[in-house]
């Protein structure tokens, strides 16, 4: 009998302890003013960024990441904000729209994680030059 009453709650509905952690999901704040974007048009440039986004808010900035050698977009960016609460309702408004023909998606930005030092700076020595660590001669 107790078998039967808990496997009817499976079809009555959610129970409270649900409800109540789906509504902080879908409640979630930010905890940062920054957002990140994806899914940019290669094309598309800082002021079209940023015009995208002003009527949200006051930016503080508004960067599409660009490859070094290139100088092409590589299809993400950031915006920062002054509030938070600006951010917020950037993305609500933004998140999974078209921009320039393409759906972007907004999302907290997260802190930079640490890089190791590049293979550059490993194993050079203090005069500069690197040290070939090749043993014997091919050729």
């Amino acid at each position: 009998m107790a078998f039967a009453s808990r496997f009817g709650r499976v079809f009555t509905g959610p129970s409270p302890l649900c409800s109540q952690f789906s509504s902080v999901r879908l409640n979630s704040t930010l905890t940062s003013p920054k957002l990140f974007i994806s899914g940019l048009s290669r094309e598309t440039t800082d002021e079209q960024f940023k015009e995208a986004f002003n009527p949200f808010g006051q930016i503080v900035e508004a960067k599409v990441i660009r490859d070094r050698a290139t100088g092409r977009s590589k299809g993400f960016g950031f915006v920062t904000y002054t509030s938070i609460e600006e951010a917020e309702k950037a993305k609500e408004e933004m998140n999974a729209k078209f921009l320039q023909g393409w759906v972007i998606f907004v999302d907290p930005a997260k802190p930079r994680e640490p890089r190791p030092p590049s293979r550059s700076e490993s194993g050079s020595s203090e005069t500069g030059f690197r040290t070939n660590k090749t043993v014997g001669w091919c050729g």
